[in-house]
This record gives C-alpha cells, sequence and structure tokens, in this order.
C-alpha cells in the first residue's frame, strides 16, 4: 500500500473513534497576524492530542494475537496518553517508557488510563534501548512516536480533515504551520494534502534551540539538537527527524520556524483568550509561529494546527501571566 492509502485506510478504522477538530478563528488573531488565522485544535482530541489518532491506528492494525500480548511505547507523554487509552479501548495492556522529568500531569494521565509507567532518566538513559529490551523481554509489539507508517497513517487522517475543511472555507493557497518532534504529524499531513489539497504546504513548527527538522530541511541532511531537554515545549523536543519522517518533510514541506519559549506562552495566553481552548507550550509553536513571524508567511490565510493541550496548571498560569 502507498502512504496515502495507509492514511484512507486509517481513517475508515479511525472513524467513529476519533473526533474531527474544527476550524476557529478570532479576528483578534487575525489583525496580530495580518491574514485570516484558521486554528485546528487537536488539544480537543481524545486525551488532548493529535496523538490518539496515530495511538488507534497503530493497534487497531496489529493481529488479533498481537494486541493480546500487549504493547509498549515510548513517550514524553502525549504519545504515552493516546497509546494507553487506545490499547485500554482495545482490550489489551500497555507499558509507557517516560522521562521522569515528564510533567506530572501527563505521568498521572497514562496511568489512569490503563498504561504501566516506566520512568527513566532522558538525560543517562535511552528510551529506545529501554523499550526495546521491555519489548523483547514481555513479547511487546513496540509503537514508536513518529517513525511507525501506522502512526504517521493516524497522524494524517488530520491533513484529510484540513483538505475538507479548508476546501469549504474557500482556502485553496496556504501555509499549514504544524507543531513538529520527529515530524509524524507533520509528514502525514504533507501526505495526505498533497493529493486532497496541492495548494496547502506543511510547515514544521519547533521551539528555538530545538529546531532539529528547522535545520534539516535547511541544509538537507538531517541534523541533532544538542541536548535532549531544556525547555519547556516537552511534547516536542525530539532529538532529530525521524529516519522515514525525514524523506517526506524533505520532499513536501516548506521552510520551518523557530519561536521562543515566550512566545509559546503568549500564544497559550492569546489561545485561551482569543479561542477559549487549553493548550500546552509544545503545542502552541504553531501558533506562536503564525503570530509573531508573520513575515515568513505569504498570502492571505494560515491554517495553524495546535497539536496538544496536556499542560501543568503551573505552566498554565505563567502563561496567563502574559495577559496582564
Amino acid at each position: 500500500m502507498s502512504s496515502l492509502d495507509l492514511i484512507e485506510a486509517a481513517a475508515g478504522r479511525l472513524k467513529g473513534h476519533v473526533r474531527e477538530t474544527p476550524i476557529l478563528t478570532s479576528p483578534f488573531l487575525d489583525e496580530i497576524a495580518g491574514r485570516r488565522v484558521l486554528v485546528k485544535p487537536e488539544c480537543l482530541q481524545h486525551t488532548g492530542s493529535f496523538k490518539f489518532r496515530g495511538a488507534w491506528s497503530a493497534i487497531s492494525a496489529l493481529s488479533e494475537a498481537d494486541r493480546k500480548r500487549g504493547v509498549i511505547a515510548y513517550s514524553s507523554g502525549n504519545h504515552a496518553q493516546g497509546i494507553a487509552h487506545a490499547a485500554a479501548l482495545h482490550g489489551t495492556l500497555s507499558v509507557i517508557v517516560m522521562p521522569s522529568d515528564a510533567p506530572q500531569l501527563k505521568i498521572n494521565n497514562t496511568r489512569a488510563l490503563g498504561g504501566e509507567v516506566v520512568l527513566y532518566d532522558r538525560a543517562n538513559e535511552s528510551r529506545e534501548d529501554i523499550g526495546e529490551r521491555l519489548a523483547s523481554e514481555r513479547g511487546l509489539t513496540l509503537i514508536r512516536p513518529y517513525d511507525e507508517p501506522q502512526v504517521i497513517a493516524g497522524q494524517g487522517t488530520t491533513g484529510l480533515e484540513i483538505a475538507r475543511q479548508a476546501a469549504s472555507l474557500g482556502v485553496e493557497q496556504a501555509d499549514v504551520l504544524v507543531c513538529c518532534g520527529g515530524g509524524g504529524l507533520t509528514s502525514g499531513i504533507a501526505l495526505a494534502l498533497e493529493r486532497h489539497a496541492p495548494g496547502l504546504r506543511a510547515r514544521p513548527c519547533e521551539p528555538e534551540g530545538f529546531d532539529d527538522v528547522k535545520r534539516s530541511l535547511a541544509t538537507g541532511q538531517i541534523q541533532n539538537n544538542a541536548a535532549s531537554s531544556g525547555n519547556i515545549c516537552d511534547a516536542i523536543l525530539t532529538p532529530q527527524p525521524g529516519q522515514i519522517t525525514f524523506p517526506i518533510l524533505k520532499r513536501l514541506c516548506g521552510p520551518g520556524f523557530s519561536v521562543t519559549e515566550e512566545e509559546a506562552m503568549r500564544a497559550m495566553a492569546l489561545a485561551f483568550l482569543r479561542l477559549k481552548i487549553v493548550l500546552e507550550p509544545g503545542g502552541a509553536v504553531s501558533l506562536a509561529s503564525a503570530l509573531f513571524r508573520s513575515d515568513e508567511i505569504k498570502g492571505d490565510a494560515v491554517i495553524v494546527v495546535a497539536s496538544g493541550g496536556n499542560t501543568d496548571p503551573e505552566v498554565f498560569g505563567k502563561a496567563l501571566e502574559f495577559l496582564t
């Protein structure tokens, strides 16, 4: 099957199990950006982020025997929650390898959704090594957070929705700004848009200092981040683009964006004030790019994928201080 066939097959399996998130607008955001800002709030998706799409896609595609044995994943929190919830709904167990410094809300939610959480030190241990070892020892199927075809396919269903929604709004040409870690969501959306809305172009958005995808696209070669932690946008801190995702990003995406922590927090505050939604820092970098990097965008409309809203109350409170 082609990548697009995988996405459309995933859409069939996801039907009735995921939410089709709407498009939100605000004249106040349009004024800041200097163009129409169309926000797709995946923070309203099950488990608070787009990750439930990929999790359901991957687990629903397993054989019955593999599902019965259970699954394992590694994640800082959003993939963790998506896998835990999708596994529970499929009646199977899940083991999630999470960094010990992940937001406590995400750790607690993953456990509450039925996941067995294994914590590790992200500065000194490899989540990939831990995941591979536990998968082998316990006979579990490893579902990677972005370098996994069925995960990419599930995330790509977001792009199918964007294509339909943009057409209904009369938007034929626009950049689609996507919060980007390893590139699963961005590459999935880009693949869906290539066929169904070729006038829409995906562009990855990242925090400054962790803009490996932006730099990789600029150089044409995979670039690494110097650090693995140390930024408030925890949901999208990855070492480098994926081996599967980067060729897709390189072929289909426009140049990347990078924003500061303060800009991400300001975007969180504006999303709450003007759209009445809650975003986490990593889920707000796309909106921050639309609002504060408007000179890098052309056209009279921009589409923003607000990818997640799983933020601790303390962090959200700090973001709201930018409204005063």
